[in-house]
């Protein structure tokens, strides 16, 4: 696969925030705006421990190693993975200093719980994909732990979400070689997103700056 446009490496993370929002993701990735809310300090929080690079755990056949760096050539990807699990496996790679073969699976932490829409698993099969490419082999399986519900959640690697991330990673690209930062659409999902007042999506509901800059005065 070839993106056409752009020889631009973006940043993996983004195409959760993409799939989510087109807009946020061009205000933080295009336009670098960023804001904190109680959900982002939440989530740091709970990535403080996956966030040391120099934390390797071994216990019998699984290596747990944190904040990898990966990349993909292909889709022009690059991130962080907070955990890599390496299971020892006669399906799995050669992993310098270590004895045997050993399979990874990347384990995306979430602070929230699991959501109806697959924004979460395209971010964690982007990241398979990354590994897949750099230890040479194919991936079944990624999984996402989330915070809220204290459990992790299988993610199937199968066709359907694979072609939804090339897809969303292709036109990720095209939006960056463009510099296009979509217009506002306002749902209820916003008031959770930190960069509400950034983006002032109340505008596009037609309703003028000055009834939005009254009703904004009223709630306070």
């Amino acid at each position: 696969m070839e993106f056409i446009g752009t020889e631009e490496y973006l940043s993996l993370s983004g195409i959760q925030h993409f799939a989510f929002c087109r807009r946020q993701w061009a205000l933080i990735h295009i336009e670098q705006q960023w804001e904190e809310n109680v959900l982002t300090f939440k989530g740091q929080e709970l990535h403080k421990k996956t966030n040391d690079p120099f934390v390797v755990e071994k216990r019998g056949d699984k290596i747990t190693a944190r904040a990898v760096p990966i990349v993909s050539h292909q889709l022009r990807l690059y991130g962080v993975a907070d955990v890599i699990e390496f299971k020892r496996s006669e399906k799995g790679v050669k992993l310098e200093g270590r004895n045997g073969l050993w399979r990874p699976q990347p384990v995306e932490y979430k602070v929230g719980k699991p959501k109806i829409d697959n924004w979460d698993m395209l971010q964690v099969c982007a990241q398979a994909i990354c590994l897949e490419e750099m230890f040479d082999l194919t991936l079944d399986l990624a999984q996402i732990y989330y915070g809220k519900t204290r459990r992790r959640f299988d993610v199937p690697l199968d066709i359907g979400l694979r072609d939804e991330t090339l897809k969303r990673t292709e036109e990720m690209h095209s939006f960056f070689a463009q510099g296009i930062t979509p217009k506002a659409t306002y749902r209820t999902a916003c008031e959770r997103c930190s960069l509400v007042r950034l983006c002032i999506p109340k505008l596009s509901t037609g309703k003028g700056i000055e009834t939005y800059l009254l009703e904004a005065i009223e709630e306070r």
